[in-house]
């Protein structure tokens, strides 16, 4: 590919406990490749390190270099071996953190960069799927041994709630970017819903996700709407058990082709996913590309991918009561219209090509060497400087800082710095700001200041 190479000759590794070929990968691998491709177009030879699962080879060669080493738990210990192995040739690491990370400061160089990859907090979900004693190793290992361990490495978040979450929940300290999901604009024009109420639910089928309290939903809801159905489409351990009980009105799906899924999504009057808590919520922007709005809990990661009361409805309370108000509300012609237009507005806002550029640039500044952010107690997550239209502003020299324009003005918007070094590096850079404003969660996730309509 033409255009600049900004990580020419990096030699990168991103550790991940599934690639995107794994039968139960979801979201969080289908970001890890993406961001591995992003940097390998950008000039990086990227090795994507991860288990190996049934059927799948031991290694490959495409645009990522794969070794699959290892299964669930074993791959741990696997991708430290082969870390100390080869720490003589990585330049930077990509450590994912999915529960648990993989430790890799333990056993590399200490001039290697590490990007430690949060998408969500799982401090609660370990009772879920552990029993208390190994629910509570996990903690320990998420919380202060993770904070120990990652103290010199930078972090990235896929939405501000995670964020939040870390702070709150972890007590984490140091620095944290988002640079969040994107996603593929379904191709073609919008089909038509069905003319009875349908609901789907998108995702992987595992205990978090609370699919069969849906299903459960559903079959009382049938008594006031004994046309509704439900589709639930995603594959994963828990999808023979939905089978089972599924009943009048449900189908489960499992995995299905890209076509399909398409199909389902377009058709369906309401998105719903009971989750405990995402990163992000993939599935949620993809359905509402579709035109789709999504009801779900006001948990972590959705509250971000989804606009309370315009692309959707976070839920606090009686979830049935909540769906029956919905296809209430959407029976209106008028009123489904006009919330679907506002989901493909919201969805058309997150692309895996600005994803990567976002993930990549952030790379490319730590391997350069730019001065890293800081965060302290009260201290807002994100600041923005604005200018004016006349203003010519160079992006400072900061980790993660990003400028552009908005119609009205020029702006700066950076992660992790306080307002007083903002403005001495502005300052350096081009000219004082006009103003200088923590900027809101949206502003963070979406990049840039929204200070035009579109941004309301």
């Amino acid at each position: 590919m033409g255009g600049p190479k900004p990580l020419r000759g990096a030699r990168v590794v991103i550790v991940n406990w599934r690639d995107r070929g794994h039968r139960l990968a979801g979201g969080a691998e289908e970001y890890a490749v993406r961001v591995g491709e992003a940097m390998a177009h950008a000039g990086a030879r990227v090795t994507f390190l991860t288990a190996r699962d049934e059927g799948q080879s031991p290694g490959e060669t495409a645009t990522l270099t794969y070794v699959r080493r290892g299964g669930r738990w074993t791959v741990y210990l696997w991708a430290l071996f082969w870390l100390l192995r080869n720490r003589g040739q990585v330049d930077v690491v990509v450590d994912c953190q999915n529960g648990i990370p993989f430790f890799s400061p333990l056993v590399l160089r200490r001039r290697t960069k590490v990007v430690l990859l949060m998408h969500h907090v799982h401090d609660a979900q370990f009772a879920v799927h552990f029993p208390p004693w190994l629910a509570a190793v996990g903690r320990w290992l998420e919380g202060p041994v993770a904070r120990l361990a990652y103290r010199h490495a930078v972090t990235v978040s896929v939405s501000p709630s995670t964020v939040h979450a870390m702070r709150a929940r972890l007590n984490w300290t140091g620095p944290v970017y988002v640079v969040p999901n994107g996603m593929d604009q379904p191709s073609g024009e919008r089909v038509a819903r069905d003319p009875e109420p349908t609901l789907v639910c998108l995702g992987r089928l595992v205990a978090h996700k609370r699919v069969d309290r849906l299903i459960e939903t559903v079959h009382t809801l049938r008594e006031r709407w004994p046309t509704l159905r439900l589709h639930v489409v995603g594959g994963g351990p828990e999808e023979s058990a939905l089978r089972d009980m599924a009943g009048e009105g449900v189908e489960v799906h499992g995995y299905v082709d890209d076509e399909t899924k398409s199909a389902l999504l377009a058709r369906s009057w309401v998105n719903v996913t009971l989750s405990d808590g995402e990163g992000w919520g993939l599935a949620v922007v993809e359905a509402a590309a579709h035109g789709v709005p999504t009801l779900c809990r006001d948990v972590d990661g959705l509250r971000d991918s989804v606009r309370h009361g315009d692309t959707g409805w976070l839920v606090d309370g009686d979830v049935t009561a909540m769906i029956d108000h919905v296809l209430t509300d959407l029976r209106d012609p008028a009123r489904a219209e006009a919330v679907a237009k506002a989901c493909q507005d919201w969805a058309s806002r997150f692309d895996w090509t600005v994803t990567g550029e976002r993930f990549t640039a952030l790379v490319a500044d730590l391997r350069a060497g730019l001065e890293m952010g800081e965060w302290l107690p009260r201290m807002p997550e994100a600041i923005i400087a604005e200018f004016n239209l006349s203003g010519v502003t160079d992006r400072p020299a900061l980790v993660g800082s990003r400028s552009g324009t908005d119609g009205i003005g020029q702006w700066v918007l950076v992660e992790q710095c306080s307002v007083g070094r903002l403005k001495a590096a502005v300052e350096n850079a081009g000219q004082p700001a006009d103003a200088v404003r923590a900027a809101t969660d949206a502003e963070r996730l979406l990049g840039g200041s929204l200070r035009t309509p579109r941004g309301t």
